[in-house]
């Protein structure tokens, strides 16, 4: 039974593409349906593969509270400058992508309908952080929610999206109902860390009050100064959640 449903799932999706071609997730481009390799047709992949060595992963020396890459003077350090100085209510987070290797490809996710980047982005985080990740005993992932009206002018919530596809692969449920965000918050860009603080006071509130988590996961597409998800582990701080962790698909350097 599992296999026939894998196969009409398989079916059901070259059916999509074959109507609404995937575009690749680097330079959006129509990737390929199918490919002549090894002597054999295959199907397409996710991202044509001139493509695939053009995002910088994020590796090295990173801060061990927020995950991002450490500048020179800091590689002995065990936090960056930023954590030093603010306080999380987070435990540790974890990133995939250096910002500004990725940032036209989370632009276009986020603004222009290109929700299938989503597969990409979940298949390079199950195997760079997949095994990490599950291994921390998360009982559920939490996508940072957007506002109602922002969401329905949008049509969706990319930060669901992604979620959604890394469950699949992780198998670990993500619950996009626990949490609200009941205030319209300006844009975060050109903010400082202390006004983004304040901007988002009071954005966030737990609606199911009847599920309680010990260890969940937050995922946003980019962090910044961790204002957002910040909030959003304060909340759930207060239900009694003992460990929150915070993946993001990209990160900037130290400010």
């Amino acid at each position: 039974m599992w296999t026939e449903n894998k196969e009409l799932k398989e079916m059901s999706e070259i059916v999509f593409d074959l109507f609404f071609p995937r575009r690749c997730p680097i330079c959006d481009d129509i990737v390929p349906l199918f490919t002549y390799s090894k002597g054999k047709i295959v199907r397409g992949g996710l991202i044509h593969r001139e493509c695939a060595q053009k995002p910088r992963l994020v590796k090295g020396a990173t801060c061990m509270k927020c995950g991002k890459p450490l500048i020179k003077t800091e590689e002995d350090e065990e936090y960056c400058l930023d954590c030093k100085k603010h306080g999380h209510y987070f435990d540790r987070g974890f990133s995939l992508f250096e910002y500004r290797s990725i940032s036209g490809s989370i632009y276009r996710f986020k603004y222009e309908g290109r929700r299938e980047y989503s597969d990409y982005y979940a298949d390079i985080t199950a195997k760079r952080l997949g095994k990490r990740l599950k291994n921390l005993g998360i009982e559920a992932i939490i996508p940072v929610p957007m506002y109602d009206r922002k969401r329905s002018d949008r049509g969706y919530n990319q930060a669901e999206v992604y979620s959604e596809k890394l469950s699949e692969r992780l198998g670990i449920p993500t619950c996009p109902d626990v949490i609200k965000r009941v205030k319209s918050t300006v844009p975060m860009k050109g903010l400082d860390a202390r006004a983004r603080r304040n901007n988002l006071k009071k954005a966030f509130n737990i609606v199911r009050n009847d599920v309680k988590f010990k260890c969940i996961l937050i995922i946003d597409d980019i962090y910044t100064t961790g204002s957002t998800v910040d909030e959003i582990a304060h909340e759930f701080r207060m239900t009694g959640t003992d460990r929150i962790y915070v993946l993001t698909l990209a990160i900037g350097q130290t400010t």
